[in-house]
């Protein structure tokens, strides 16, 4: 088993996110997950990303508060408990519309070069 506590999980810049504090939860060391990596992504009300797309899956699933995900104009909001999965190369935002601060766990898979 590998733990990591919370109080141990590094931040992290994702690329085209705004008003957006992402920790590591596990992924990218030594004895952690092989096959992908874990964030806690916390938005502030108006945050979000994107648009964008990877060219791997993403699963998103709320914690607390609501997001707006937007893929090819059909908006859905994601609430409490609530995930998605987002296939590669999808081009998808997402904004916390909220007064609220909206946080999401995020699960994907390591880059090819990692």
């Amino acid at each position: 088993m590998h733990l990591k506590r919370f109080q141990d999980a590094q931040a992290y810049v994702a690329p085209n996110h705004f008003d957006c504090t992402g920790l590591r939860l596990q992924g990218f060391e030594g004895g952690g997950p092989e096959n992908q990596w874990v964030g806690l992504s916390q938005f502030l009300p108006g945050g979000g990303a994107g648009p964008d797309s990877t060219p791997f899956e993403k699963v998103y699933v709320v914690l607390e508060g609501e997001m707006t995900v937007i893929v090819d104009g059909t908006e859905t909001v994601l609430g409490k408990y609530d995930s998605c999965t987002i296939p590669p190369g999808e081009t998808r935002t997402i904004e916390n519309r909220s007064n609220h601060v909206c946080t999401m766990l995020v699960v994907i898979p390591y880059p090819p070069a990692a």
